[in-house]
């Protein structure tokens, strides 16, 4: 598994009709809010690609993607907008960041390193969400009352807050269910410091001090 970089840290946030709470804008002490409850300033968006490729880039190429992204502008192979940009699907109500389902994630402008961050979430029935880490996937967020073959083979019934892209089964299933009813208000506070992740989900804690997996270098 190739080292992740633990001087960067993409906070990334992914959505299926999912809001994300303001929470009045009022973090613990210590800690920054990231949503200023008002508009996407501090926020571009990213796609499922490695993250390697946006640090790849030259400083311009970054701000140029980042604006894009954003405001729209960014082409397919034959030159169409792709009408993805964070503005077309993501957008404010009531203090609460909202998404449709569609377009790029959510991703913090700012660079981190070792980190703590705190978010509110809630869903509707069916959705299928989660927090990249670093650009990497991702601490899950899923619809826990689908019972169907499929959504038992892919582990729904274990709940959210897992990180579900390792291989390893160290922290890839949650250790409990802890998911409250589709429609309420859900808490995850993640910590973590190098390549090691602990999740604590609506105050228990489900993801205790495991790897995150660098997907990209696993496929």
């Amino acid at each position: 598994m190739a080292p992740m970089k633990s001087t960067l840290a993409l906070i990334t946030i992914l959505a299926a009709t999912a809001a994300v709470s303001a929470a009045d804008n009022e973090p613990p002490a210590g800690f920054t809010a990231l949503f200023n409850g008002k508009d996407l300033s501090g926020w571009y968006g990213w796609t499922t690609r490695d993250p390697a490729e946006l640090w790849a880039m030259s400083p311009e190429e970054q701000a140029d993607y980042k604006k894009k992204s954003t405001e729209g502008g960014l082409t397919d192979a034959k030159g169409n907008d792709k009408g993805d940009h964070l503005t077309a699907h993501w957008k404010v109500e009531n203090g609460e960041l909202v998404n449709d389902g569609k377009g790029l994630y959510l991703t913090t402008d700012k660079d981190y390193g070792d980190f703590e961050l705190m978010v509110d979430y809630k869903m509707l029935p069916l959705g299928d969400s989660g927090v990249y880490l670093r650009g990497i996937p991702q601490v899950q967020i899923w619809d826990f009352t689908e019972k169907d073959e499929k959504a038992v083979s892919l582990g729904k019934p274990f709940g959210s807050g897992g990180l579900w892209n390792n291989k390893n089964p160290e922290g890839k299933n949650p250790l409990k269910l802890m998911d409250k009813p589709i429609g309420e208000w859900n808490h995850f506070h993640i910590k973590m410091i190098g390549e090691r992740v602990t999740v604590t989900f609506n105050g228990e804690v489900v993801v205790n001090n495991a790897v995150l997996e660098n997907f990209f270098a696993n496929r």
